[in-house]
């Protein structure tokens, strides 16, 4: 099916909260989200639901179907693809790279994402650490991965994803060195607060849980 701007957000903002640790995609979630009403969000699953894309009963989290998931897998590759152009080539930060691949996502035809995969050299993450789908819609899956909010005590970790797009959440991770690739040890964890200190190079960081949950590290094995 031809699928408009709306429901190529749609059906990426469930795949993106199903592959969230955190996120759920209740119709309450999926409208703060997308900043839309929870009535909006409703006439849209019913749609989607008439369409096939999603399994949806009221009161139930929808669930994409094969068809949906590959429409999502299509939209979040080209997005990812444009945001790894955006911030090699162009040098944008973090932030501008989501904005504008939101824009040119909906514009990009599957041959440009084509041409646009192999100027890149085939990455398979883009700069925010997000796995890029092939373009047989096979996609990179490290369980090994786990959010911060998990890491252990007295262990090393190396940052692996930042799982934002928010401006004022990448202007933290800059002034605090929180970058891809970067190894940080976990100095203490509280519990009863949700909080976690992590030191990275001289500096330490104390951060509650809602960043912490957005914080993606792999353990760094001795």
């Amino acid at each position: 099916m031809n699928t408009s701007v709306s429901v190529e957000n749609f059906v990426k903002t469930i795949y993106k909260h199903q592959q969230s640790c955190t996120l759920d995609t209740r119709p309450g979630s999926i409208a703060k989200a997308l900043d839309i009403s929870n009535a909006a969000v409703t006439d849209m699953l019913n749609k989607l639901a008439g369409h096939k894309l999603i399994s949806y009963e009221k009161y139930k989290e929808p669930v994409l179907t094969e068809e949906g998931y590959r429409i999502a897998l299509n939209i979040v590759r080209k997005h990812r693809l444009w945001e790894t152009f955006l911030y090699r080539v162009l040098n944008l930060s973090m932030n501008e790279i989501h904005r504008e691949a939101e824009l040119l996502e909906h514009q990009t035809t599957d041959f440009l994402a084509d041409k646009l995969d192999a100027f890149l050299g085939r990455p398979d993450t883009d700069p925010h650490g997000d796995p890029i789908p092939t373009k047989n819609g096979t996609i990179f899956s490290d369980k090994e991965q786990l959010i911060l909010t998990h890491a252990e005590q007295g262990q090393s970790y190396r940052i692996t994803r930042l799982f934002s797009s928010d401006k004022e959440f990448f202007d933290f991770c800059e002034q605090n060195k929180i970058i891809i690739g970067k190894t940080l040890s976990v100095e203490g964890t509280y519990p009863k607060t949700q909080m976690i200190e992590v030191r990275i190079d001289d500096l330490k960081i104390l951060m509650g849980k809602e960043l912490s949950d957005i914080i993606y590290v792999k353990q760094i094995k001795v």
